[in-house]
């Protein structure tokens, strides 16, 4: 037991599985084909774990920045006690009470809390493991009378009323993220925008055949993709986000947007197009 829960304290570099990508990568040629393209003959790790990059950590304890958040696990204890040193608060997201427990135990100093609402990437610590989903407001609720971190409420919040509410349930502070996807300062592009504002906003999906990993993306023909194939079939993340973003990029080349990484959380048909400090004024007029 105590290996295991060594293991889902952090997120290990990826598995690589020469046929499994293989077979991935036949069966997104079809897809590719639809660009005159193929996909490529080989996939690679396109981001390094924090766990085994040294020099990301020594650039973080040299710019000392006030805050570090971590997904998908933990770092491991040199690292926590390096960045703590440099006098960086040290944030982790939680997508269940366990894994709470073990951000707690680890030392860090407060906890997102991710409702199975929230766009983009889930924070499980292992993707393979039995996921709870659940909501942001229960979450928050659980965690904050388990645990004795600052809690973050996350997933699903994009007005005023929807931070007052995670507020009133005991969270310290509100992430929002869909929110923030068509303002002006974001570098969505023209498809990504257009797409949130229409029926795909009503039917997000959660889908690893984009990065390999559980995320939750716009309904679009990525999500398509993935709705008939196994967790299994699909390469460790990042390794299966190679062939993702090489299809997006030939797609869009072609000027089809539906192939791209189109993160958004079930909140996303109250997303509204304004600058980001108009946004905040909004949120701030709607608190009290």
């Amino acid at each position: 037991m105590r290996a295991a829960q060594r293991q889902c304290l952090r997120a290990w570099p990826a598995r690589a599985d020469a046929a499994k990508e293989a077979a991935w990568c036949a069966r997104m040629a079809p897809e590719f084909r639809r660009f005159d393209c193929s996909p490529p003959n080989t996939l690679r790790e396109i981001y390094t774990s924090f766990l085994v990059d040294d020099a990301t950590l020594a650039t973080l304890v040299d710019v000392r920045p006030e805050v570090v958040s971590f997904h998908f696990g933990l770092p491991t204890q040199a690292q926590r006690d390096a960045l703590h040193a440099a006098g960086i608060v040290l944030i982790a997201t939680a997508t269940s009470l366990p894994e709470a427990r073990m951000i707690e135990a680890a030392g860090l100093d407060a906890i997102v809390a991710q409702g199975f609402e929230a766009g983009g990437h889930r924070g499980v610590f292992d993707p393979d493991a039995h996921d709870g989903c659940l909501g942001t407001m229960a979450l928050v609720r659980s965690l904050v009378d388990a645990v004795g971190l600052p809690v973050i409420a996350a997933g699903g919040i994009m007005d005023g009323a929807g931070i007052r509410a995670a507020l009133s349930l005991g969270a310290c502070a509100a992430q929002l993220g869909t929110a923030f996807i068509d303002t002006d300062e974001s570098l969505a592009d023209a498809g990504y925008r257009a797409r949130l504002h229409s029926e795909a906003a009503h039917h997000t999906v959660m889908t690893r055949a984009i990065s390999g990993r559980p995320a939750r993306c716009l309904a679009n023909d990525f999500t398509r993709i993935g709705a008939d194939v196994p967790d299994t079939a699909i390469p460790d993340y990042p390794i299966a986000y190679d062939a993702g973003k090489a299809l997006a990029k030939a797609a869009q080349a072609a000027g089809q947007a539906g192939y791209g990484a189109q993160w958004a959380g079930q909140g996303a048909p109250l997303a509204r197009r304004m600058s980001t400090g108009a946004l905040m004024d909004v949120l701030s007029a709607q608190l009290p």
